[in-house]
């Protein structure tokens, strides 16, 4: 999931499967890519940019096995105090790889949040981004938040798109805020 959440910053999926695979048969556990040596790494990471990237991953792995047992933290403070590691990516791996209760915000769910709750603003700063996190957490039905997370996001890229929502047919729309702007023809 980390490896995953990591390779898809600012990269398109398309781009991110094979590498991904390759990524993860050449190093399939943490200790291996702990053990990493810089140019190989740069090597399997190549075309995908942001090259830096899978030297934190190599960083991040080098902690878990000094500080977690060779395991990637299951905490929330944790996983943001390790660099390379933001409030979105703590929420996905705590979500998706351990099945907790976090809380996440792409621009997915933000966009669906956004519109849903009628959130006004920036949804990447000020009073919209924490209305949006704290949204987010509080949609979060006790014991569902893969399921939950998951939904909103592939709701908010199939559905609730940026460019054309597919309001009249939406089974959100007698509740969202967005609706009667969108109107019926939207």
């Amino acid at each position: 999931i980390l490896v995953s959440e990591i390779m898809l910053q600012q990269t398109q999926v398309d781009r991110v499967v094979p590498k991904y695979r390759e990524f993860l048969r050449r190093y399939p556990t943490v200790k291996a890519l702990a053990r990493a040596r810089t140019a190989e790494l740069r090597r399997i990471w190549y075309p995908l940019g942001y090259n830096v990237r899978p030297l934190r991953l190599r960083r991040i792995a080098q902690r878990a096995l000094r500080d977690y047992g060779g395991r990637i933290t299951d905490s929330y403070d944790g996983l943001l105090a390790t660099d390379g590691i933001g409030r979105y990516t703590a929420g996905a791996v705590l979500s998706f790889a351990y099945e907790q209760d976090a809380p996440l915000v792409d621009t997915n769910v933000a966009r669906l949040l956004s519109r849903y709750f009628g959130v006004r603003g920036d949804p990447r700063r000020g009073a919209a981004q924490r209305r949006l996190w704290a949204l987010a957490e509080s949609v979060i039905p006790r014991g569902k938040g893969y399921a939950i997370n998951q939904a909103m996001m592939d709701f908010g890229a199939t559905v609730c798109t940026a460019r054309a929502p597919k309001c009249p047919t939406c089974a959100l729309r007698r509740t969202c805020r967005s609706f009667p702007l969108n109107g019926p023809a939207a």
